[in-house]
């Protein structure tokens, strides 16, 4: 008899499953026995990565939705519990890069990376919160070294976002200890993802991921894979004490000097 993995028998919804940390973290979960709930809007993404989760012999099952429409929420919560049962954990990592300084931001743009980052986390934290509390579950927020100690400038909705995403990761940690659910956030620095040139935020993509190993002390940008280490062990009971926490994981960029 193989040895008991992680997360076996546990059920994890993924937002923003389809690329980057989410998917990352989603095949991380699965390799690891979860039963994994893909959320995002991409279905052929989704699909894909489901197949690929199945051939490895894990268990998941894609979503589809937006997750700044509220209905989005409840109606994959519901999935997940008709699905298998329950739900351990949430992994909030869908979102959106803005593109604007606080001079040029246009409303529309601000509008658009406060619902996707902001509105949408609160929208699925809220849906979920009475099923983890049935499981005394946990969940993760991504957040980003850029919305606390380091912003970019021109970021500026980014920034203001994520730094919204870490409030609202305290704020949940404490409304959600008395029912034994945990709630974190990360902090990423630059990351190897698809979330820069999307939108076309970042120009010069390979220039960008170059200049980060002068502005990340440890001389490189990070992984997808290794975030999604991170957000597996503060969903994992080892983390069973920490609470309302922002982990960095970025190579020092808190810790460097502002360029």
């Amino acid at each position: 008899m193989g040895e008991l993995k992680r997360f076996e028998g546990r059920t994890v919804l993924v937002t923003g499953a389809s690329s980057g940390i989410g998917r990352a973290t989603a095949r991380a979960l699965a390799a690891e026995g979860a039963n994994v709930v893909l959320g995002g809007r991409r279905r052929e993404r989704l699909d894909e990565v489901v197949r690929g989760i199945e051939a490895a012999g894990g268990a998941a099952f894609a979503v589809t939705g937006d997750v700044r429409d509220e209905a989005t929420g409840p109606a994959w919560v519901a999935a997940a519990l008709a699905r298998f049962g329950g739900l351990d954990g949430l992994v909030n990592a869908a979102g959106v890069l803005g593109n604007g300084s606080v001079m040029d931001t246009t409303t529309a743009e601000w509008r658009r990376v406060m619902d996707a980052n902001v509105d949408g986390l609160f929208f699925m934290t809220r849906a979920a919160a009475g099923a983890l509390k049935t499981r005394k579950g946990a969940i993760v927020n991504v957040a980003s070294v850029a919305g606390g100690v380091r912003p970019y400038p021109g970021l500026a909705s980014y920034c203001v976002s994520k730094a919204a995403v870490d409030m609202i990761t305290r704020c949940s940690a404490l409304d959600l200890a008395p029912f034994g659910v945990r709630v974190n956030a990360i902090s990423p620095g630059v990351v190897v993802t698809e979330l820069h040139t999307v939108t076309g935020a970042v120009a010069d993509y390979p220039g960008f991921l170059e200049r980060g190993k002068t502005t990340h002390p440890i001389g490189r940008v990070g992984n997808v894979e290794e975030v999604a280490s991170l957000i597996l062990f503060l969903l994992a009971d080892g983390a069973g004490w920490i609470t309302g926490a922002n982990v960095s994981i970025d190579g020092g960029r808190a810790l460097a000097s502002a360029r």
